[in-house]
């Protein structure tokens, strides 16, 4: 059963959220900024892309049915311009994140209504529930830092994008 994020958010806002480091699943290579998307579609194909940089044994296509089914259970875009896709991998052994700075907002069926441009994937092993959660509701709340993402709407380089997320500090 899927929750929406502020129900997630919500049930873990009482735990450690802060001792996440999105260091541990994201990297510098999985990072891009002034990506032009299209179409909702076309973004999940390109952030399921991104995701399988550095991890051989991940496979675009699937990775991008596994987002897309996510989707149909509720959309990912979790409002302010912020979209949070995400997945289970059964072949999974680690937490692998992507991000991306969009050029233009793409309408992405928002709860708010509001199109996004900032879009933070994230895969998970299949057996880890517990820290899927969390670690949603750590995105979720750093994403609803203003000045975060203020800063990561104008960030001029993936390297700057990647140090403001890793940086930030509630």
């Amino acid at each position: 059963m899927s929750l929406p994020l502020t129900q997630v958010v919500n049930r873990h806002s009482g735990a450690k959220l802060n001792d996440i480091k999105i260091n541990n699943f994201l990297t510098p290579e999985r990072v891009e900024v002034h990506w032009q998307m299209s179409s909702k579609k076309r973004l999940l194909e390109s952030i399921a892309s991104l995701l399988t940089k550095g991890n051989a044994g991940l496979d675009k296509k699937t990775i991008f049915q596994i987002l897309t089914e996510r989707e149909r259970l509720g959309s990912t875009g979790i409002g302010k311009g912020v979209a949070l896709p995400h997945g289970r991998v059964n072949s999974l052994d680690q937490v692998i994140g992507a991000f991306a700075v969009l050029d233009s907002p793409l309408d992405y069926d928002a709860v708010d209504k509001q199109p996004v441009n900032l879009v933070f994937a994230l895969l998970v092993p299949a057996e880890a529930n517990e820290e899927h959660l969390r670690i949603l509701a750590h995105l979720a709340k750093l994403f609803n830092e203003t000045d975060l993402r203020k800063k990561l709407k104008t960030t001029r380089s993936a390297a700057e994008a990647y140090r403001i997320l890793t940086d930030w500090q509630f």
